[in-house]
């Protein structure tokens, strides 16, 4: 018989395994390998039943299983868990927060829903600890949260925000830099690496693109990120008036998405909601230099050099127009998110 195993158990559950939530999923696990890990996960999508049906999904999965600790993140009904399951219910948890439901942006067809918002502050509540991945993404829970309960007819309960923020602390996912190709950067290169739907305002971006072809401005286009298999209008817009300037179209693999982040010189954001903003990281830790808008979590990472005011068209052409006639400032620096600065020594 083998030695036993006396490694720390610990419980995973992320119950949306979209593209953040796996690479954090997948770094903490491999990171920290000293632990005994036992991963449930559920696949990214049909969201609204994912963030309430979660205990139902796994309810005769945990039946039995021990841990010593558990990380849950943020689609998780942790609540309603360790009601369904006393013998976790007494295990030191931490709540980890990718995004939360009171700053996510509601598209034209859907209803928002306190819901979605009412488990994540359940599930803080139920947490030993809570982390972010940003200070933009506590602060706009416990805003919101503060909003909503002041809609409370009565019985709100006092100092919610206060006990939140005491146990919760800001740890962003490491981005792991990834070696370049040696060939010379294009200056002329113009990357969009996030998905084309609502969300990200790709509208935003192909407007300031046909801005730009309509000045004479020379550029060239990797357009990479998910999309859906009816490409959205603004993707239909640019394939039909910049095709002959579209070097890639498509999610790549992944040597060839970091060959294109080592081409680039600009990547380009125009999100509607973003807590970290993994896929400009990423391009700016390979070399390229950001243009993001003037809100969210990019005021916690780049300079103002790098950003423009949100959802404006007329700024975000004309910051494009200059950095491709005069060049592109320098990449900022962003090893602040690297593992080498995250990561426990």
């Amino acid at each position: 018989m083998g030695a036993p195993d006396h490694r720390k158990r610990i419980l995973l559950l992320s119950a949306y395994r979209a593209d953040s939530h796996a690479a954090w999923t997948d770094w903490l696990t491999a990171t920290f390998d000293a632990f005994d890990w036992r991963v449930l996960e559920l696949p990214g999508r049909h969201f609204r039943w994912r963030i309430r049906g979660n205990p139902l999904s796994w309810l005769d999965h945990l039946e039995g299983v021990e841990a010593d600790a558990i990380i849950a993140t943020s689609m998780v009904d942790l609540a309603t868990l360790r009601g369904l399951h006393p013998h976790l219910a007494a295990r030191p948890t931490l709540y980890y927060v990718h995004e939360n439901q009171f700053a996510y942006p509601v598209g034209h067809h859907q209803v928002r829903s306190v819901e979605p918002q009412m488990v994540q502050i359940y599930a803080a509540l139920a947490a030993d600890r809570v982390a972010f991945n940003s200070a933009f993404n506590r602060d706009s829970f416990l805003d919101g949260m503060e909003t909503l309960l002041g809609r409370m007819p009565d019985h709100a309960p006092d100092g919610l925000r206060t006990r939140l923020r005491e146990r919760s602390r800001v740890l962003p996912v490491p981005v792991t830099p990834r070696a370049t190709p040696n060939g010379a950067r294009d200056p002329g290169l113009i990357l969009w690496n996030h998905r084309w739907e609502y969300d990200k305002a790709p509208e935003v971006f192909t407007e300031a693109l046909l801005r730009l072809r309509a000045v004479g401005a020379d550029f060239r286009l990797a357009l990479l990120g998910a999309r859906p298999a009816k490409a959205p209008e603004a993707l239909q817009r640019l394939r039909a008036t910049l095709g002959d300037r579209i070097v890639a179209d498509g999610k790549l693999p992944r040597g060839e998405y970091e060959a294109l982040l080592g081409q680039a010189a600009i990547v380009v954001s125009t999100a509607l909601h973003e807590f970290q903003g993994l896929a400009v990281l990423e391009a700016t830790a390979a070399g390229a230099t950001p243009l993001v808008p003037d809100a969210l979590a990019y005021r916690e990472q780049y300079p103002d050099t790098c950003r423009y005011p949100a959802g404006n068209v007329a700024a975000l052409t004309e910051h494009l127009h200059a950095w491709l006639q005069h060049g592109a400032p320098a990449a900022p620096d962003v090893r602040a998110w690297t593992p080498e600065h995250l990561e426990p020594r």
